[in-house]
């Protein structure tokens, strides 16, 4: 499917939001270092989970699929595991697969390759680099590529990380450090941005039986030998994903929206508090997008029918990074759907409209992308055209049905 067109038209019904997409990797990780048997439940297969799936059966994990559950049986449950001389990685476009099973992979000491694909290559790995460099381990890269190959073994010790560049890192590092001999500590040098995620991590941590010291995100201490627990994880709605459905309300549409967990974890939750600004009497509004990335594009969109109200997104730099360069991607579709846009090297800043035009714009193949300008049809007075839709797969696979279950007009061109 190259293109598909959406009229505009009003949602109305139930839905069930997708499983948490950060959830599912840590708990898949988690239940991957086990020496027994675990269960997650309400998996959604999209192509991240299933990366991250693919990464860690590549380490010796046994993992079989059923519906939406998954049974894993550890890397450790066999005493006499011993890791492939030669482990391949195939990240497809996952940031978080790359990036949590780097120093994952150091526990065995062999050589790995990992590969990726679309914009993958030109997220950041220098937190890794350093530590390769200090530890002594071997390896290979190539500039705006994932082409990686280490050959090595990780060291417990003291880990540095800038707070500035993504908190994947330390979450990479927070899986691997407590099954080394030795203690070893994180030091975060200035603010830990989307500290949320640092704290999705601790939580999957701990119902694995990972014990960690949080010294207030800038220091975090990690004890020696531990064990990963075998448990059974029910994951929950996404709120990343849920924003969407935020966002179509916030528009005019009439979504029950179900399956989240008001006491989450997940940063992504801000969505709501979000919408509460937009719904308020203030005209001038700035809003700090560093801790809840993901949802900015979706939040653009709803800034861009704010009529009378003057929004600006702030300490986005990083969404240049993504799948796309979410800014540009945003802000260029919106310029052609008619809204008052413009954006600068970390910023986004909109004068609301009451409606807009409709015409086609470019998923430029992001997920996210793709979706936000799904939802930004309700509200035009045209059609809207999407190219390369099908990117959606990379988090919702059935995001287009879905919407049709809302009553969505949605045709393929």
């Amino acid at each position: 499917m190259k293109e598909i067109r959406i009229k505009p038209k009003k949602l109305v019904g139930d839905i069930v939001v997708p499983p948490s997409k950060s959830l599912s990797h840590r708990a898949i990780i988690s239940a991957s270092l086990t020496k027994g048997e675990s269960i997650i439940n309400n998996v959604d297969l999209s192509d991240d989970v299933v990366a991250t799936i693919d990464a860690m059966t590549s380490l010796g994990a046994k993992i079989s699929v059923h519906n939406k559950t998954l049974t894993i049986n550890g890397i450790y449950s066999d005493k006499f595991f011993k890791a492939p001389d030669e482990v391949f990685f195939d990240c497809n476009e996952s940031g978080s697969t790359l990036r949590f099973i780097i120093p994952i992979s150091l526990l065995f000491d062999n050589k790995k390759t990992f590969s990726g694909d679309g914009r993958l290559g030109k997220r950041p790995l220098d937190p890794y680099y350093k530590m390769f460099e200090k530890q002594g381990i071997k390896y290979s890269a190539v500039t705006d590529k994932v082409n990686l190959m280490i050959d090595g073994k990780l060291k417990s010790g003291d880990f540095e990380v800038e707070g500035d560049i993504s908190s994947q890192f330390v979450t990479g590092l927070l899986f691997t450090l407590p099954l080394l001999d030795e203690e070893s500590t994180i030091t975060v040098h200035g603010e830990l941005e989307s500290k949320n995620y640092v704290d999705l991590t601790l939580h999957v941590l701990e119902q694995f039986g990972i014990k960690i010291e949080n010294q207030n995100y800038e220091k975090f201490i990690i004890p020696p030998n531990q064990e990963y627990k075998p448990c059974t994880f029910d994951l929950e709605g996404d709120y990343s994903q849920a924003a969407f459905f935020y966002a179509a309300n916030f528009l005019g549409s009439d979504i029950n929206i179900k399956g989240l967990n008001e006491n989450t974890t997940q940063g992504d939750k801000e969505i709501v508090n979000l919408v509460k600004i937009l719904e308020s009497d203030k005209k001038d509004i700035t809003v700090d997008g560093s801790n809840c990335p993901d949802i900015i594009p979706i939040f653009t969109i709803m800034a861009a029918f704010s009529a009378g109200k003057h929004i600006k997104i702030e300490n986005i730099a990083r969404l240049r990074l993504k799948e796309s360069d979410r800014i540009e991607a945003v802000t260029e579709g919106l310029k052609i759907l008619g809204a008052d846009i413009k954006a600068g090297e970390s910023y986004i800043e909109v004068n609301g409209v009451k409606s807009l035009k409709g015409g086609k714009v470019s998923s430029f193949k992001d997920h996210r992308i793709a979706m936000s300008f799904a939802i930004c049809s309700i509200k035009c007075t045209e059609d809207v055209i999407i190219t390369n839709p099908m990117c959606v797969s990379k988090s919702y696979p059935d995001f287009f049905e879905d919407l049709k279950s809302l009553g969505a007009d949605i045709s393929e061109e």
